[in-house]
């Protein structure tokens, strides 16, 4: 596990960038080994497969990032609790947020699961695909406790000024997807379940690994309404702007779709690029929400408006 740093201390160009870093390659291999699943079924499964993991994988990715903004909630408390030296704080935010993200992950596996053909419906998943559609919905929606625990985790390591382990993990669960995707899809030419059952599995490794690492006590894991109600309000915000601009790209995907299974692939395809375009802007807010945490925590505002400053030029001169 990567030794927690204290982001409010040191140099705070370097700190940030330390910090940041390996966040934008976390977030990097969460989209290549979304871009394999394509590519894989791209070679040795049909097009209408192709379409089904485009529609289908768009829609969890949505999922995803209202998951990871709600979670920077957990973020910003246990960064704030660190900040001011308050570890037994942080590990009451912590086990807060478990318990709010246990509640949510329970609702979503119901919605998903019940509701698969419905979504794929409403996503206009053209006929000659929609079979694969809601295959894909159904099985990624089966695993959705480690999908939302897969993130919450990393929101978690996050705030405690680590972000190298999430970066860990996620490269195992890049590995462990590819031989996946291989195995499942070219080997037994299984298609758009395939890629469902490989990403799956992929992020249940990657949650139980860091379940290892984290070492979690039970003590820390009670439920506290207060806690857990400072936790939604700070993320609903960053949920909802996540929400708008995921449903700008469902509603683009369910345009296109009416037009056929070869155009559905095609811009399914294309909008996997366009993620990688996100990955900076991702990367930062991220990294920004820890850091600026921390150090109002610790009570130093002076130090978090510079930390803005530093990422908002950065942020700019990579765009």
């Amino acid at each position: 596990m990567g030794r927690p740093r204290s982001l409010t201390e040191g140099n705070i160009f370097s700190s940030l960038i330390r910090f940041a870093v390996p966040v934008l390659f976390t977030l990097f291999l969460q989209a290549l080994y979304g871009g394999v699943d394509l590519l894989v079924v791209g070679q040795f499964a049909q097009t209408a497969d192709v379409s089904g993991v485009a529609t289908g994988s768009m829609l969890l990715q949505t999922v995803t990032m209202v998951v990871t903004g709600l979670s920077m909630g957990i973020t910003i408390l246990v960064g704030e609790r660190i900040g001011r030296r308050e570890p037994e704080d942080a590990g009451r935010a912590i086990g807060g947020g478990i318990c709010l993200f246990a509640c949510f992950a329970v609702l979503l596996t119901a919605v998903l699961v019940g509701g698969a053909e419905v979504l794929a419906r409403l996503m206009h998943a053209p006929e000659h695909a929609f079979h694969q559609t809601v295959l894909y919905i159904r099985l990624c929606g089966a695993g959705s406790l480690f999908i939302v625990a897969y993130n919450v985790l990393g929101s978690i390591f996050r705030g405690i000024g680590d972000s190298r382990t999430p970066l860990l993990t996620v490269a195992i669960a890049c590995v462990i997807n590819i031989f996946g995707d291989l195995l499942l899809v070219a080997g037994f030419h299984m298609g758009a379940a395939g890629a469902a059952l490989a990403t799956v599995a992929a992020q249940t490794v990657s949650v139980l690994v860091s379940l290892f690492l984290i070492r979690l006590r039970r003590r820390s894991l009670p439920f506290h309404r207060d806690i857990i109600g400072s936790e939604r309000r700070l993320g609903t915000p960053v949920a909802l702007q996540e929400l708008l601009v995921g449903t700008s790209f469902l509603l683009i995907q369910a345009i296109v779709n009416s037009f056929g299974v070869a155009a559905s692939a095609g811009v399914g395809v294309a909008e996997k690029v366009c993620v990688f375009i996100m990955l900076v802007p991702s990367a930062y807010m991220q990294s920004m929400s820890a850091f600026v945490a921390q150090n109002m925590g610790a009570g130093n505002p002076i130090r978090a408006k510079k930390a803005l400053t530093y990422g908002i030029l950065t942020y700019v001169a990579a765009g």
